[in-house]
């Protein structure tokens, strides 16, 4: 219940913060919330650790409150035993986590990426009026006679964006087409006339003008989170930069080492809980004592995360990661 309640918190707050999106582009409703839902599993993957220590500490809290952590103890219960069905939850979850971290995230945020593009550039959003003026850019208006799905009829285009060459375009016919730089339009039997440091004017058969609407460098931007698990760990080895190569080790410590902070973080709060329930004083500060631990290692992960930038560092942290979490766990088990 509390991941569906953040997961909805997380996706509203997704929702607001792309709106601007929905009003510039003018896109269907529906393909909006689609576009949002592909964020779900990436968010998903973020508060997966943060729910599972909310939801032992709440839990475990609870039963030593109502003294039945005493009354078990008192009935030859070990913390080991007690700390059992923590332990199986952070397991299973942790599990989940690793599949969404290796396949369904990258898969959901290179769809999400791609549908974005499309939707901002392609032919997704683009509806001409007929006999209107549509601004399809700073500086490009095109005007249309006749529209039927992609093609146009009477197209008049105006490209004033480069003032030291501007461009007027009169065509009978036209078709809009989607190309991996975004929008093009071909048109046919027409006439252009550019106005420079001389005006020339000529007439045309066919013209392919690359409407080029897009963001510059967005295609060609290397995005580590929508890059499939197999050919991260080979771009690894194979990056241009030392930059994508510090990003590529970023990311392949979320996905490998970011399901493990489940099973950290679950023994952690049932080490703190446990031990203080079965002190003599009960330690009534347990629960911020369990916060404020959980605080320091997940900032401490993070941090290590994103400071990595070998292939020998990010080994080191992963022991470390394991070294904590065989300490806990043996803590949590002596007698």
């Amino acid at each position: 219940m509390l991941l569906l309640v953040l997961t909805g918190l997380a996706w509203m707050v997704q929702i607001m913060s792309m709106m601007k999106f929905l009003l510039n582009y003018g896109i269907q409703l529906t393909n909006f919330l689609g576009l949002t839902m592909l964020m779900v599993p990436f968010i998903i993957s973020i508060i997966v650790p943060f729910v599972t220590f909310i939801a032992i500490i709440f839990v475990y809290n609870k039963m030593i409150s109502d003294n039945e952590i005493t009354v078990m103890a008192a009935s030859t219960l070990s913390p080991r035993q007690i700390a059992r069905p923590a332990l199986i939850l952070a397991t299973l979850l942790t599990v989940m986590h690793f599949i969404l971290n290796l396949w369904i995230v990258p898969a959901s945020q290179g769809t999400f990426y791609d549908t974005q593009w499309n939707l901002r550039y392609g032919l997704a959003h683009m509806k001409l009026q007929e006999s209107a003026f549509t601004e399809m850019s700073n500086g490009l208006v095109v005007y249309v006679d006749k529209v039927s799905g992609h093609d146009l009829s009477q197209v008049m285009l105006s490209d004033t964006r480069d003032t030291e060459n501007q461009i007027t375009i009169f065509a009978e016919k036209g078709k809009l087409i989607s190309t991996m730089r975004g929008l093009s339009i071909v048109m046919t039997n027409g006439s252009l006339m550019s106005s420079g440091g001389a005006t020339t004017v000529g007439t045309f058969e066919s013209f392919d003008m690359d409407l080029n609407v897009a963001d510059k460098g967005m295609s060609g931007t290397f995005r580590v989170r929508r890059v499939p698990t197999s050919q991260l760990i080979k771009t690894l080895f194979d990056a241009p930069s030392a930059k994508q190569h510090k990003a590529v080790l970023s990311e392949l410590c979320s996905r490998i080492y970011g399901p493990i902070m489940n099973l950290v973080l679950a023994a952690l709060c049932t080490l703190i809980l446990l031990r203080s329930s079965l002190l003599r004083r009960r330690a009534s500060f347990a629960p911020a004592i369990a916060v404020a631990s959980m605080a320091v290692v997940m900032a401490a992960f993070m941090s290590a995360s994103n400071m990595v930038s070998s292939v020998t560092q990010f080994a080191l942290l992963g022991v470390a990661i394991f070294t904590v979490l065989g300490g806990i766990v043996f803590a949590l088990y002596r007698k």
